[in-house]
C-alpha cells in the first residue's frame, strides 16, 4: 500500500501563491464529477474544499481507482497546484485546484443513510432522529462543525476575560449531595455505602458560596450541570453553565462585570460591538407591559391594562375579571369574520388557554369601529375609550383577554408572540438586532396550588429586598428578592442574585418555605454552619452557554450546538444512552429495580 507521508495542507490553505507547488491532501470525498474523461472530486475537511483533478494521462491507476470512489471515502492525494479554468468565487479555494499524480484510499464509504455533501446538506429533509442515530455523518457537515468550532472560541473567549478581571477557575464536585428544590436531582448510587446516593449538579450554587466564605473573592467555572426534567428546543438533561460568584458585590458591580463579558463575547465572535449599560426593568412592569419576565424587545406590540378602562361597562365578563388586557395590532383591521374566529378557537382557547377572545376592528376605508361585542352588552363609548387607551388607529385591531391576573397576562404575552410570529415581525438568523434586558426585582417567592406552600422562584438563596424583610412572615408572596435574569432576544440567557449569607436570615428563609429546623440542619448544614465563620456578602449568576451559542449561530435548536445532544425522551440515539445494566452491576451497588409492567415487558424482549 504506498504511503503519501502526512499532508502538507489542509483543503482550505491553497490559493494562487501556491501554484506550481506539489502538495498531499487528506479528507473526505464530498462530490464526484466525471466530465469529458477527466474526474472532479471535491475533497473536504473541517477547513474547506479542494477541487482535484484525475486525469488518465497524470496516473491511470489513480484515475481508474478515483472513478469508483463512493462520497465520503476517506482519500489521501498527491498532485500539482494549477490554476483553475472555471473559477469558482464561492470557495475561498476556488481559484486553484489540484491536479492528481497519486491517490490512496485510507478507508472506503458504505453507502450513506443520508447524503453529507456541503451542496446537498441544504436540499436534505432527513429525520431529525436519523441525524443524531448516525450523529458522526451529521457531525461532518460544515454548519454543525461551524457551530462546534464558535463554541470552542467562546470557552476561550470567557476564560480570557475572567483571568484578566482576577477571577480564580475552581471546579467543584460532580458528585454532591441531593438537596433537591425545583427540578428533579440524577441520582448515583453509591458503592462503598450502601443505600446512600450523590446527585450529579443542578448548579454548584453552594459550592461556589462555601468559595466566597472561604475568600476566594472572585469565582468562575465553566461547568456542566444536570437536571432530570421534561425536554424542548431549548432544554437538554445536561447543559453547560458559565458559573460566577463575587465577593462584596452591589447588583451594579455584577450588571456591569457580566456586560464587559457578554461584550468581549460578541466582539470575539461576533466583531460586534456592544452597546452597554444594557437597560434594566422589573419584573412587574415586564409581566404588565409584555406578558413575560423575558420580553422580547426587537418589536413593539407592548400590553396595555384596561381594568379600569372598563369599569362600570356592565359587561359581566370584564366587570368579574380580576384583569383586562388589550394589544394594539397595526395594520390588521380589515381581518375578516372568519379569521378571527380561528384566532379565537386555535390559537387562543386552544394553544393559550384563555376563556376567549374579544375584538375591535378599525377598518382601513376609516368606516365605524366593529366590536365582536353587541354595543347593548358592552356600550361603544368604552369600545372607544379602550381604543383610545392603547393608541390603535385607522387600520389596526385591538385583542382584549380578561381573567385572573397575572394569568391573563401571562395570556396576553403569548398571544403577542404569536402575533408577531404570524406577522413576520421577529428577526430571524445570527445577525441580530441584539436586544439585551436586565430583568430585577422577581418575587422572592411563588406559591404552589398544587402542594400548599410557597417555593423559591430562583432559588432558596437568593436575598430577600432588606425593605421587604418584615413581610418573610406575614406576607412572603409580597417579598421582592435581589434578583436578575439576563434576557437577550425573548431569551433568559442567565439569571443570578445577591445571596443569603447570615444564618439567621437563611433559617427566616427555610421557614417560608415550610422546611423547618431539622430538615434545613440535614440538608443544609454545612452551609448554616459555613455562615458562622465571618461569611461576606456575595452575589453571582449563572448563563446558559449552550443558549448562548444558539444566538451566535441563529440555531434553532440546543441539538444543533452540542456536539451529542439527548432527544426529547432523554436518551442519546447513537449510543443508545440509556442502557440497561446486568444484575452483577446492580447488585454491587445494591439496587433491585422494579418496572411498571408494560416496561417489565418490554426489558424482558430486550434481554431474550
Amino acid at each position: 500500500m504506498p504511503n503519501h507521508g502526512p499532508r502538507t495542507h489542509t483543503n482550505g490553505d491553497l490559493r494562487p501563491e501556491h501554484i506550481g507547488e506539489s502538495v498531499t491532501l487528506k479528507g473526505w470525498v464530498d462530490t464526484h464529477r466525471n466530465l469529458g474523461g477527466l474526474l472532479f472530486i471535491d475533497l473536504r475537511d473541517r477547513y474547506g474544499l479542494t477541487q482535484v483533478v484525475f486525469s488518465p494521462d497524470a496516473d491511470r491507476t489513480a484515475f481508474d481507482a478515483a472513478t469508483s470512489l463512493r462520497a465520503e471515502s476517506v482519500i489521501s492525494v498527491t498532485g500539482t497546484v494549477r490554476e483553475r479554468e472555471s473559477k469558482n468565487p464561492d470557495m475561498p479555494t476556488g481559484e486553484i485546484e489540484v491536479w492528481a499524480d497519486a491517490m490512496e484510499l485510507l478507508n472506503p464509504a458504505e453507502p450513506l443513510p443520508f447524503a453529507v455533501t456541503v451542496k446537498e446538506e441544504k436540499q436534505q429533509n432527513t429525520s431529525a432522529d436519523l441525524r443524531l442515530r448516525y450523529r458522526y455523518l451529521d457531525l461532518r457537515r460544515p454548519a454543525l462543525q461551524h457551530n462546534l468550532i464558535l463554541r470552542s472560541k467562546l470557552y476561550q473567549s470567557v476564560r480570557r476575560y475572567f483571568d484578566q478581571h482576577d477571577f480564580v477557575e475552581v471546579e467543584t464536585p460532580v458528585l454532591m449531595k441531593s438537596t433537591p428544590e425545583g427540578a428533579r436531582d440524577y441520582l448515583v448510587p453509591s458503592r462503598v455505602h450502601p443505600g446512600q446516593f450523590y446527585a450529579l449538579p443542578q448548579s454548584p450554587q453552594t459550592y461556589k458560596q462555601i468559595l466566597m466564605i472561604a475568600g476566594l473573592d472572585r469565582y468562575f467555572q465553566i461547568v456542566k450541570c444536570f437536571r432530570d426534567e421534561d425536554l424542548r428546543a431549548d432544554r437538554q438533561p445536561e447543559f453547560t453553565q458559565i458559573d460566577v460568584e463575587m465577593s462584596f458585590p452591589t447588583e451594579e458591580t455584577i450588571y456591569a462585570m457580566m456586560e464587559g463579558m457578554v461584550a468581549q463575547v460578541w466582539k470575539d465572535l461576533k466583531g460586534t460591538e456592544i452597546e452597554t449599560p444594557f437597560p434594566r426593568m422589573p419584573y412587574a412592569e415586564a409581566m404588565r407591559r409584555y406578558g413575560s419576565d423575558k420580553p422580547d424587545l426587537r418589536f413593539g406590540l407592548e400590553l396595555h391594562d384596561l381594568s379600569e378602562t372598563f369599569k362600570g361597562s356592565g359587561f359581566r365578563l370584564f366587570e368579574n375579571a380580576g384583569a383586562v388586557v388589550g394589544l394594539r395590532v397595526p395594520g390588521e383591521g380589515d381581518r375578516g369574520r372568519g379569521a378571527m374566529d380561528r384566532l379565537d378557537k386555535d390559537v387562543v382557547r386552544k394553544k393559550i388557554g384563555a376563556g376567549g377572545l374579544i375584538y375591535f376592528r378599525l377598518p382601513s376605508d376609516g368606516s365605524e369601529t366593529s366590536s365582536s361585542v353587541k354595543s347593548e352588552v358592552l356600550p361603544s363609548e368604552f369600545v372607544d375609550r379602550a381604543v383610545e387607551a392603547v393608541g390603535a388607529e385607522t387600520g389596526d385591531l385591538v385583542l382584549v383577554l380578561a381573567g385572573d391576573a397575572p394569568r391573563v397576562f401571562e395570556q396576553a404575552g403569548t398571544l403577542r408572540l404569536h402575533m408577531a410570529s404570524e406577522l413576520d415581525l421577529i428577526p430571524k438568523g445570527a445577525d441580530g438586532p441584539w436586544k439585551f434586558l436586565w430583568v430585577t426585582d422577581f418575587p422572592l417567592l411563588d406559591y404552589n396550588e398544587e402542594d400548599g406552600r410557597f417555593h423559591a422562584m430562583h432559588h432558596p438563596f437568593t436575598s430577600p429586598h432588606a425593605e421587604d424583610m418584615d413581610k418573610l412572615a406575614s406576607d412572603p408572596g409580597a417579598v421582592r428578592a435581589r434578583a436578575y435574569d439576563l434576557v437577550l432576544n425573548g431569551s433568559e440567557l442567565g439569571g443570578g442574585s445577591i445571596r443569603i449569607h447570615r444564618r439567621d436570615i437563611q433559617s427566616q428563609m427555610f421557614r417560608a418555605l415550610g422546611i423547618d429546623e431539622e430538615e434545613a440542619q440535614e440538608r443544609f448544614g454545612f452551609l448554616l454552619d459555613a455562615f458562622r465563620y465571618g461569611a461576606p456578602p456575595h452575589g453571582g449568576i449563572a448563563f446558559g452557554l449552550d443558549r448562548i451559542v444558539m444566538h451566535l449561530t441563529g440555531a434553532a435548536s440546543l441539538r444543533d450546538v452540542i456536539a451529542f445532544p439527548k432527544t426529547q425522551n432523554a436518551t442519546e440515539l447513537m449510543s443508545r444512552t440509556p442502557d440497561l445494566v446486568d444484575d452483577h452491576q446492580l447488585a454491587e451497588l445494591h439496587i433491585q429495580t422494579v418496572l411498571p409492567e408494560s416496561e417489565e415487558a418490554e426489558v424482558t424482549n430486550q434481554s431474550s
